[in-house]
């Protein structure tokens, strides 16, 4: 936890906070600060500064905060996953969000299993708790934009096109001719396929609607191996 990231219920007054629970224990057992001692802080989806601990003890910490500056640029880019397992998917999510990565479209395709869509780690509260994770780790404050789509043909026929406007769109395929650009570092959208990658078809509907077919070499790797692989290749 490189980051506490702050709520607003843990505000008493206006630059005081009283913390409990998962981020105490953190600070109790990996930090093992003390009283007079500051941490950096940072207010959900708002700005970061330091935290000076005025109490602490088994059951409580309490700080007073000072808010300074801004969060982290996000990464200039919108990723479009297929669903992958579960707990993957929960590290992958972290992983994202460490990245800067502000939308994510969470989509179904054809090897997909439909089990996958029953799994908690999809509920709203697992969504933003794994995402809160990344948060800590990356210094950042902003939580990502998660979007599920269940179903794949409707979402490129009907809403692809806005959602590329104004950026780059790869699809990463292993076979495909061109080679992916090195840091590009203008906004993109990425697609990246489940374990066994997008089916012909769906590479096809993607290049019908504007998207551009890439290969990130020639090993073929696990899909929470090759998102950051991808993005240090762009960016």
């Amino acid at each position: 936890m490189n980051l506490i990231i702050l709520f607003e219920q843990d505000f008493t007054q206006d630059d005081t906070v009283k913390l409990e629970g998962r981020r105490l224990e953190h600070v109790l057992s990996v930090h093992k600060a003390e009283v007079g001692q500051t941490l950096k802080v940072g207010l959900l989806n708002g700005k970061i500064g330091i935290g000076l601990i005025t109490h602490l003890s088994k059951d409580m910490l309490c700080m007073k905060i000072e808010l300074l500056k801004e969060p982290p640029k996000p990464l200039e880019s919108q990723l479009i996953l297929a669903m992958p397992r579960p707990k993957v998917f929960a590290r992958i999510l972290q992983t994202v969000t460490a990245l800067g990565v502000k939308k994510i479209f969470v989509i179904k395709t054809w090897r997909v299993q439909k089990s996958y869509w029953n799994s908690p780690v999809l509920s709203e509260e697992k969504l933003r708790d794994n995402m809160i994770l990344g948060l800590e780790q990356a210094k950042d404050t902003i939580l990502p934009e998660v979007r599920i789509v269940k179903l794949f043909k409707p979402f490129v026929e009907d809403e692809i096109s806005e959602i590329i406007k104004d950026t780059i769109p790869f699809v990463a395929h292993p076979i495909a001719d061109k080679q992916c650009p090195y840091n590009i570092n203008k906004p993109t959208t990425v697609a990246i396929g489940p374990e066994g990658g997008f089916i012909e078809y769906e590479i096809d509907m993607l290049i019908k609607y504007g998207f551009i077919p890439v290969s990130f070499g020639d090993r073929i790797l696990k899909v929470e191996t090759a998102i950051p692989y991808i993005y240090g290749k762009l960016y």
